[in-house]
């Protein structure tokens, strides 16, 4: 099974695309956005960003939004 939830590479004006179960869920500024995300999606706030059976991070370093 993959993860639920994916947090995209860095766009060139900053922040992440973010994916929950295949669904575009919003464009993340920072760590505060995602966990607004899956608070919409239902999902419960043990879903931790650190926990990759849980998130995926792709492209770039987690937590990171700023464009460089």
């Amino acid at each position: 099974m993959s993860t639920p939830i994916v947090i995209h590479h860095l766009s060139p004006t900053g922040g992440r695309r973010v994916t929950i179960r295949g669904q575009i869920a919003g464009l993340a500024h920072d760590d505060q956005d995602v966990v607004e995300f899956l608070r919409r999606a239902g999902l419960p706030r043990g879903a931790a960003l650190d926990r990759p059976e849980w998130v995926q991070w792709r492209g770039g370093r987690a937590h990171t939004y700023a464009a460089a």
